[in-house]
């Protein structure tokens, strides 16, 4: 990765307190991994930004050395690495992202309420959870 794509990534992560590297944008995802964290992340009520990893090759690949992840999505919160689908699936699910961005100054909109919405569609969709 070249250092002028590194520092955009780097401006990138750092602007927001809550970003998210997705596959289309918040209102349209082009796969189902990034809207699952959209629709994750709205139901918490965690404000966000995105970036479209499809309309730039150079942050849809570059994303991937920074983070030394090799999937898309990759949430970022206060410029620290989250993770993937899953694990944000999880961290949802057992209150550990809302725990992780009211720590770092990101409160969610509603938190007690969207948690329980969050574990209670997981739990719909996930019969064996």
């Amino acid at each position: 990765m070249s250092q002028s794509v590194s520092d955009r990534i780097n401006g990138i992560v750092a602007a927001d307190g809550v970003h998210l590297f997705m596959k289309g944008t918040p209102a349209a995802p082009q796969c189902g991994f990034s809207g699952a964290v959209v629709q994750l992340l709205t139901q918490l009520g965690i404000p966000f930004a995105s970036t479209d990893v499809l309309a730039d090759l150079e942050i849809r690949e570059g994303i991937k050395a920074y983070s030394n992840w090799p999937t898309i999505p990759q949430l970022y919160v206060k410029g620290e690495f989250v993770g993937g689908c899953d694990i944000v699936r999880e961290m949802a699910q057992s209150g550990e992202l809302e725990t992780l961005v009211k720590e770092k100054g990101v409160a969610p909109a509603s938190a007690g309420t969207a948690q329980a919405s969050v574990r209670a569609q997981f739990h719909r969709a996930s019969p064996d959870a």
